[in-house]
């Protein structure tokens, strides 16, 4: 006869596993000492720790790290071959000293020597010491060949560190050390603040010091306020030409449909009419009623006549059918311009070309070339 199981087996679950050794595993996309990850760091803060005290008691050291003022540092060969091609081959050419080698590393603090020998063994760093010699880490990452100091050295200039006092100095540094993203981030940054940045110490330096970088500074200076104004005098130009098309849209629709008082003759104006789509149609049926029932005769005399009569000729030069066109003087325009002078349609023709231009930019136009006649509709294509 079967034993019952007893209860305590049958509902028994299987114990969990323990937990994996601490490790600092920073997945994809995550920042690690002010520096973004790329792929997986799985390495152990014991091991971490255990290369920083190689580093600090400088066990079996067989390197002297000579520096500024006197100073000694004491490293081992092998990692300072591995770490970097140019300590390598200083290593290779250098003398002994007794069971060490000698090498010397200079213009620089020996502060910043010793964050940089340390950041060789173990990757990482103090953030104070890092914005207090981040400038001359990156020229020693560059000069020694250690890409990953020296991508570390541009971001975190790039993200807090890059003032207006320090630009001209790094604007240099980026320059020599081939940094190209945060010399245009410098360059952006002194075109921006130059009055205030032409005042720092750096800049009196540099005049100085590299008067031919200044020249340069200057003249990208000038370029660019000359770019600048270019531009906005093309869009101040574009804005206009844009006005001139919304314009033509609605004289249109007033003499087509109609607009609050205005309209074909043949055509009841509705009471309750809804408001206007049209942005010009306002200022331009202030216009018309003006035009239509100005006394002043004088050719030249009403300058708002003369702009109305303007906007019918531009109206006569885009209509695609002037012998259903309700707009007026459209037919009549279309025959005066076969009797002016070639040089003074050309300059319609421009405008043409411009107004419908600056239309195609921000939205399609409102006449429909498919209802075009084919001679026209070259004629415009070919403006």
């Amino acid at each position: 006869m079967p034993s019952e199981e007893s209860p305590l087996i049958a509902n028994e679950v299987s114990p969990v596993p323990p937990p994996l050794p601490t490790r600092s595993c920073h997945p994809r996309g995550l920042a690690v000492n002010g520096i973004p990850v790329r792929g997986y760091s799985c390495v152990s803060t014991v091991t971490r720790d255990l290369w920083e005290c190689l580093f600090n008691d400088g066990y079996r050291a067989d390197v002297s790290i000579n520096t500024e003022d006197g100073g000694i540092i004491y490293a081992h060969a092998s990692i300072l071959g591995v770490a970097s091609p140019v300590l390598k081959g200083m290593l290779k050419k250098s003398r002994r000293h007794g069971r060490r080698r000698s090498i010397s590393i200079r213009g620089v603090p020996h502060d910043a020597v010793q964050v940089f020998i340390r950041f060789l063994y173990s990757s990482s760093y103090e953030p104070a010491e890092l914005q207090k010699y981040v400038l001359h880490l990156l020229a020693l990452s560059h000069a020694y060949v250690v890409p990953h100091l020296k991508r570390l050295c541009e971001w975190r200039i790039e993200h807090g560190l890059l003032t207006m006092e320090n630009v001209i100095d790094t604007f240099q540094l980026a320059l020599l050390c081939d940094a190209p993203r945060l010399g245009l981030i410098c360059h952006r940054l002194i075109l921006k603040n130059f009055i205030h940045i032409s005042t720092t110490e750096g800049w009196k330096i540099m005049q100085q010091s590299h008067p031919m970088l200044e020249k340069e500074i200057l003249e990208s200076i000038v370029e660019a306020e000359t770019r600048q104004k270019e531009r906005a005098r093309k869009l101040n130009e574009r804005k206009i030409y844009l006005q001139l098309y919304e314009a033509m849209e609605a004289l249109v629709h007033i003499c087509k449909d109609g607009c609050r008082t205005i309209g074909p003759h043949d055509k009841v104006l509705k009471v309750d009419q809804g408001p206007c789509n049209y942005e010009s149609c306002k200022a331009l049926e202030l216009l018309v009623r003006h035009f239509a029932g100005c006394k002043m005769r004088v050719p030249g005399g009403c300058i708002h006549c003369k702009r109305m009569w303007q906007l019918l000729e531009l109206h006569s030069h885009l209509c695609p059918d002037s012998d259903v066109c309700r707009v007026p003087l459209c037919r009549n325009f279309k025959r005066w311009r076969m009797k002016k002078e070639k040089k003074e349609d050309i300059k319609w023709r421009i405008l043409v070309r411009k107004v419908l231009r600056a239309k195609s930019i921000t939205g399609a136009p409102f006449f429909s070339f498919e209802s075009v006649e084919p001679p026209f509709k070259n004629k415009i294509k070919s403006v």
